[in-house]
C-alpha cells in the first residue's frame, strides 16, 4: 500500500530548479560549518562567530556564482549521472580554487586572510561528497519504490564491452521496470569472473544454462556486436530449446550500424541468417548515381523501394519511380516526404507493358540510369496466367529496353531471379527470355561499335520478408495458430536480405560494362522446414504444428545459382560472379520474341508456353500440367 502511494504521489513530482539551488546552498553552507568544527574547538568559535559567518558568506557566494555558470541545479535528481557529477566536480573545484587564490593573495599582499586554507579544503570535500551523495541517493529511492519484482524479468546481457554496457545503461535509466540485470555473457578470458555494472561477468560455455537457472534467468539481450557470434555458434538454438527469450537492440541506420539500446526488439528469422556482412564500394557507386536522373521500375516492391532508400542516399539528380500499385506507391511518395524532403521525385502510375505510356515517361524524364525491378513473381500465379507473364515480363522488359537506346540512358539494370536458372516454371522462363534479350541486345551495340546503353543483369535468389514470401507468410500463420504449412519436407531456398540484395545490386551496377549477368553468392542454402521450426521457436509457441501440402505448380526442390566455378567467372567482389551463358544472336531472338508476344494475345496457354520452349530448351516443366508439352 505504501509503495502504491510512493509512486502515485511522488513518482510524477520534479523539484523545481530553486528547490535544488536552495539545496545545493544548504550543502555549502552546512559543509563550511563543519569543517569550522573540525578546525576550531566549539568553544572558540562561539566566542569568534565571525569567523564562520566570514566562511559561509565567500564559500556560499563564490559557489552561488559558478553553480549559475554550469547550471547544476537543472537536471531531475532522480535521473542523475555521472555527466551530472562530473559537472558539480567541476563547478565545486572551480569556486574553491578561486576562493584559495583569493585567500592567498589576501593573506600575502594585504595580510589578511579571508577563509583559513584547512577550512576551504575541508569544506570543498565535504561539499562534494554530500551534493553527489544526495543525487546518488534521491536515484537509488526511485528506482526502488518504481522497481516492482513481479512484473520485472531477470535478464543476462550477451557482450560486456561498449554496446552490452550501453545496453545496461538503458535499462537502468529507462526500461528498470521490466528488466532487472543479473549479468553479463562475455567471449573475451580477460572479462570473465570480472564484475561490472555490480552484476558478474559469466563465461560463454558449457555451464552457462547452470548460471542461467541459477540466477532464474529467462531472457537473454545479444549485444549488437555479437549477432556474428551468435549465428556462428548455433547459441540461438541452443537458448531457444531451453525457453530463454532472445531480445536485441534495433539498428537504426543500416549503413553505419548506430544502434538505439533503449529499443529492444525480439530476434527474427532474419537475424538468424548465418552471413558475413556485404560491404561494396560506396565511393564507386555514389559516383555514378550522385547528380544522375535515376528511374526505378516496381517502386513500390520490395526490392525496387529498397533500391530507391538506398538510391536517395547518394544525392540523385532526381528519382523518376514507376509502379502499377496504387497504394503501395502512394506510401513510396509519403515515405520520401518524410525522409527525403530535398529529393526531387516523381511518382508514377504506369504499366511497363503500355508503350505509349512508358514512351512519354523516358521523353519527359530522360533517365540516365535505370533499375528494372517491375515483374510478376510469383510462380503459381504465373503457371495460371501465362499470357500476362509474356506482356509484362517479358514486353514491359523489351519496351524499357528499346527506350533506354533510344533516348540514351546510360545504364539499364535488370533485377532477375535464380529461378531463370534451367527454368521449370513460367515465371522463371520469362524473366530468361527477359535476359536473352538484354543481353542480346547489349552483345549487338557492342559489336557495332557504338557508345550506348549498358545492359546489366543480376541474378538473385529468395529475399527475406518480401511481398508475399514464405515468411511473412509463416508469420501470420503463427501468429493465428497454425498450422504452419510447408509443400515438401526436403524443399531448400538460397536466401538474402531485402537490404543487403540491393547492395548488390548497385555495385553489380556499378562494375558492368554491358552484357554481363551477374550472379550474387547466396550463402548456404535453406531448408524451409527447418526455417519454419526455427520461427515458432522464436515467437515462443509450443503449439504450433507443420503441415506438408504438397509442391506447388512449377516449383521444384532446390533452386541453383550457377555459382559453381566452372560455369562462373570472378569479380573482384567475393559476392558477386558472372555467369557463363549461352549467348543468343540479337535478329533471331528478336523475331522470336515478338512470335511469343503475338501469340500471348491469343491466350492461348498451352500454345505460348510451346513457344517459349522453343526459345529456352532448357525449359523442362514440373508438377505442372506443361509436362506434356516436354513429353511431345
Amino acid at each position: 500500500m505504501e509503495q502504491k502511494l510512493f509512486q502515485r504521489y511522488l513518482s510524477a513530482k520534479v523539484l523545481p530548479f530553486w528547490a535544488i539551488l536552495l539545496l545545493d546552498i544548504f550543502i555549502i553552507a552546512f559543509s563550511t560549518i563543519l569543517a569550522c568544527l573540525l578546525r576550531y574547538r566549539f568553544s572558540y568559535i562561539m566566542a569568534e562567530p565571525s569567523i564562520v559567518n566570514k566562511a559561509i558568506l565567500w564559500t556560499v557566494s563564490v559557489n552561488l556564482l559558478f553553480f549559475r555558470l554550469f547550471r547544476t541545479y537543472s537536471n531531475v535528481l532522480r535521473f542523475s549521472s555521472f555527466v551530472d557529477i562530473l559537472r558539480i566536480f567541476v563547478s565545486l573545484t572551480m569556486a574553491y580554487a578561486l576562493l584559495l587564490t583569493a585567500c592567498l593573495f589576501s593573506g600575502n599582499i594585504l595580510n589578511y586572510r579571508l577563509v583559513p586554507i584547512s577550512v576551504l579544503f575541508m569544506s570543498y570535500i565535504i561539499s562534494f561528497g554530500l551534493m553527489a551523495g544526495t543525487r546518488v541517493l534521491v536515484k537509488t529511492f526511485f528506482e526502488t519504490i518504481n522497481f516492482d519484482v513481479r512484473h520485472s524479468s531477470n535478464v543476462f546481457i550477451y557482450g560486456a564491452k561498449e554496446a552490452g554496457v550501453n545496453i545496461a545503461k538503458a535499462l537502468r535509466v529507462n526500461l528498470s521496470n521490466h528488466y532487472r540485470l543479473r549479468g553479463f555473457i562475455a567471449d573475451e578470458p580477460e572479462l570473465i569472473d570480472k564484475v561490472m555494472m555490480g552484476v558478474k561477468v559469466y563465461a560463454n560455455d558449457d555451464t552457462l544454462l547452470d548460471k542461467l537457472i541459477e540466477r532464474d534467468v529467462h531472457t537473454v539481450i545479444i549485444s549488437p556486436a555479437k549477432m556474428e557470434e551468435l549465428k556462428k555458434r548455433n547459441m540461438a538454438d541452443w537458448l531457444l530449446e531451453h525457453n530463454i527469450k532472445l531480445l536485441t537492440a534495433s539498428t537504426l541506420n543500416e549503413w553505419n550500424g548506430q544502434v538505439d539500446p533503449t529499443q529492444l526488439k525480439k530476434i527474427q528469422i532474419e537475424d538468424l541468417l548465418q552471413r558475413a556482412p556485404i560491404e561494396i564500394d560506396i565511393r564507386k557507386v555514389a559516383s555514378q548515381l550522385e547528380g544522375r536522373r535515376v528511374m526505378i521500375t516496381g517502386a513500390a516492391g520490395s526490392i525496387g523501394s529498397e533500391i530507391m532508400r538506398q538510391v536517395a542516399s547518394f544525392n540523385p539528380y532526381k528519382l523518376i519511380l514507376i509502379d502499377q500499385a496504387e497504394t503501395p506507391l502512394h506510401d513510396i511518395r509519403l515515405e520520401l516526404q518524410d525522409r527525403w524532403r530535398d529529393i526531387d521525385a516523381e511518382t508514377l502510375i504506369a504499366d511497363i507493358s503500355n508503350a505509349s505510356r512508358m514512351e512519354a515517361i523516358f521523353r519527359k524524364f530522360q533517365p540516365q540510369y535505370i533499375f528494372h525491378a517491375a515483374a510478376y513473381k510469383h510462380v503459381p500465379m504465373m503457371e495460371d496466367n501465362v499470357s500476362e507473364s509474356i506482356q509484362v515480363n517479358v514486353c514491359g522488359t523489351r519496351i524499357l529496353a528499346d527506350l533506354a537506346v533510344k533516348y540514351g540512358a546510360e545504364k539499364f539494370v535488370m533485377i532477375s531471379t535464380d529461378k531463370a536458372v534451367n527454368p521449370t516454371n513460367v515465371m522463371g522462363c520469362s524473366k530468361r527470355i527477359c535476359e536473352i534479350y538484354v543481353q542480346s541486345l547489349a552483345k549487338k551495340l557492342q559489336k557495332e561499335g557504338v557508345k550506348s546503353t549498358q545492359f546489366i543483369t543480376t541474378r538473385f535468389g529468395n529475399v527475406l520478408g518480401s511481398n508475399g514470401s514464405v515468411i511473412p507468410r509463416f508469420r501470420d500463420q503463427i501468429q493465428r495458430g497454425g498450422p504452419v504449412t510447408v509443400t515438401h519436407p526436403d524443399i531448400i531456398r538460397y536466401f538474402m536480405t531485402i537490404p543487403e540484395a540491393c547492395r548488390l545490386v548497385l555495385e553489380a551496377g556499378s562494375m558492368g560494362k554491358g552484357g554481363e549477368i551477374y550472379i550474387f553468392d547466396m550463402g548456404m542454402p535453406v531448408k524451409i522446414v527447418d526455417l519454419a521450426r526455427r520461427m515458432i521457436t522464436l515467437s515462443g509457441r509450443s503449439d504450433v504444428k507443420i503441415e506438408f501440402t504438397g509442391l506447388r505448380h512449377g516449383e521444384k526442390l532446390y533452386e541453383e545459382l550457377l555459382n559453381v566455378k566452372e560455369l562462373t567467372k570472378p569479380t573482384y567482389h567475393e559476392k558477386i560472379m558472372i555467369a557463363n551463358v549461352r549467348e543468343y544472336d540479337y535478329d533471331e531472338v528478336k523475331e522470336q520474341i515478338q512470335h511469343i508476344i503475338d501469340v500471348s494475345y491469343t491466350y492461348d496457354q498451352m500454345k505460348i508456353v510451346s513457344a517459349m520452349k522453343e526459345l529456352v530448351p532448357e525449359f523442362i516443366s514440373k508438377n505442372s500440367c506443361f509436362e506434356v508439352l516436354d513429353r511431345h
